[in-house]
């Protein structure tokens, strides 16, 4: 045997070493799942990217545009990245959250938003990983959760930990849907040869059909600007009139598209108490949440996710779902944020009175329109107001 060759498999054993003694420290530290691969991704998926920013289906979230030559590959973020282990951490609740959409006095809440908010439980874990792996490899490493320029699902689906639907969200065999992805890059080369799990999504295409604003126009294919999620999160306007009554009693999130994927079979309740569902968000009302002020709102998202969008975003959302509650009990608390100090606040609640009460809508525009000073709230109570009027319709 040749001192080369000897010392090719010194290497491969010491790298097997590594690569199992990464995935039992991860294993240990909460993480479900653990994968390898290059830091490096396909000229494909780059492409992918950047025509999605080119239709513009990203919406309001410019930084991506801003970010796009970084995030095109991992190793425009981090030039001497080579290797990634990537983890995935399971956050089912064992509850379907489509039953939840009749209950329409509840504002309807994406299930990993119902508890603490998952950055910096991985954040924290994923850096326990990467002090322990730099003792081993003596180099450098990165860590990502959601937060930097980084495409998360194409990488999770190189290491072999599953692959991306139809919805655009990375399938687990073992955890369905439901799973949030981190990143550790590493400036050595430790990533084994992996057979890339094949996309198992066969002629099926539930999440596509279930879409309420039909923002998939083709499969694999997702335009953000007509996402739910996207409107309810990222969207920091008024929502388009299009799009309200197809948001039903969704006001952060929406889990339609993953809640009906047939693999979501084979998902477990998540171990982590972090993750399981936060019982007083399935219960309050949108009554009390509409009655939320800055101070409260801050208060009762505390560790939230929620608490990223802020107040009145959020009472935007939670005004639309009362729009669309059916509920003559909503009215009150609909006209009182006709006062509301945001006009973000004051268009959706608006809407919601036009939509609930025709006759006391008019009532309320005599009172309210010729002391209103910002125009686009004047124009939401034109807009309601003449909606027969067929240049108005499609606005």
């Amino acid at each position: 045997m040749t001192l080369e060759i000897l010392e090719i498999k010194l290497e491969m054993t010491t790298n097997s070493i590594l690569l199992s003694g990464i995935k039992e420290k991860a294993k240990k530290l909460g993480f479900d799942d653990v994968g390898f691969c290059n830091a490096s991704v396909s000229s494909a998926i780059s492409k992918n990217l950047v025509q999605f920013v080119k239709e513009g289906w990203h919406g309001e979230m410019h930084w991506m545009k801003k970010n796009l030559d970084r995030r095109k590959n991992p190793i425009n973020l981090w030039k001497d990245a080579k290797s990634a282990v990537v983890v995935l951490v399971n956050y089912s609740n064992n509850t379907n959250p489509l039953k939840n959409l009749k209950k329409k006095n509840k504002g309807l809440i994406s299930i990993y938003a119902k508890n603490k908010d998952y950055h910096q439980w991985i954040k924290g874990r994923l850096k326990n990983l990467a002090n322990w792996t730099i003792t081993k490899t003596k180099g450098q490493v990165k860590v990502f959760v959601d937060t930097a320029p980084i495409m998360e699902k194409p990488l999770a689906q190189a290491a072999g930990l599953g692959w991306i639907g139809k919805h655009t969200n990375l399938i687990s065999r073992n955890l369905g849907n439901w799973t949030f992805i981190g990143i550790m890059l590493l400036d050595v080369d430790i990533a084994p040869k992996v057979v890339t799990k094949k996309d198992s999504c066969g002629s099926c295409s539930h999440c596509l059909d279930i879409c309420p604003t039909k923002a998939f126009p083709q499969p694999y294919k997702l335009d953000a600007r007509k996402c739910i999620s996207y409107l309810t999160i990222e969207h920091k306007t008024h929502i388009p009139r299009k799009y309200r009554t197809l948001m039903g009693n969704r006001i952060y999130g929406c889990d339609d598209c993953l809640a009906v994927c047939p693999w979501n079979k084979f998902a477990k309740v998540s171990n982590h108490i972090a993750f399981l569902a936060n019982k007083k968000l399935d219960n309050i009302t949108l009554k009390k949440l509409s009655k939320l002020n800055k101070n409260d709102f801050r208060i009762f998202f505390s560790g939230s996710p929620i608490k990223r969008i802020g107040r009145d975003r959020f009472l935007r959302n939670v005004l639309i779902a009362m729009g669309n509650s059916s509920a003559d009990i909503m009215i009150p608390d609909i006209i009182r944020l006709l006062n509301d100090q945001s006009p973000l606040v004051r268009v959706a609640a608006v809407w919601a009175l036009k939509k609930l009460n025709k006759k006391r809508f008019k009532e309320e525009k005599y009172k309210y329109f010729n002391v209103e000073t910002d125009n686009e709230v004047k124009k939401e109570w034109l807009l309601n107001f003449n909606e027969n009027n067929e240049g108005l319709k499609n606005i």
